[in-house]
């Protein structure tokens, strides 16, 4: 199975992808939403909830996934990962996610990831969708 994590910028091959608490960047409205324990919304919809294992790291097979949770991190990174540890999955998320106690970097896919207006609106309304068949 092919594994992405979209996060903080600047990991190379062979380094661990570790939990951390949020980061809050300046004039960030999600940032700081997740900041407080808040989930932040764009265009009228839930984006980024707080996780309830902050102590682990997600993963996920859906690359636009990933890639959206890079955007967040103001041109973060898209990896393809392996768990380091046993992943659980994870019910949190509308697509398919696990969480395991650390990731490995196997290669960068994408870096400076940003998503354009359209980009980000398909991915919402995959989301949204997700949600609806989820019945959230």
């Amino acid at each position: 199975m092919r594994y992405f994590h979209g996060g903080v910028p600047g990991l190379r091959p062979g380094d661990l992808v570790i939990p951390h608490p949020p980061r809050v960047l300046d004039g960030c409205p999600v940032c700081a939403a997740r900041a407080r324990g808040l989930t932040a919304t764009l265009g009228g919809h839930p984006v980024d909830p707080p996780t309830r294992r902050a102590d682990r790291v997600y993963i996920t097979t859906d690359r636009e996934y990933a890639r959206f949770y890079a955007s967040l991190c103001w041109y973060g990174d898209l990896y393809t990962v392996e768990p380091v540890g046993e992943p659980e999955p994870s019910n949190e998320d509308p697509f398919p996610s696990w969480c395991t106690p650390e990731a490995r970097v196997i290669s960068v896919y994408d870096r400076a990831v940003q998503l354009n207006p359209g980009q980000r609106n398909r991915l919402i309304r995959r989301w949204a969708q997700a949600d609806r068949e989820a019945g959230r």
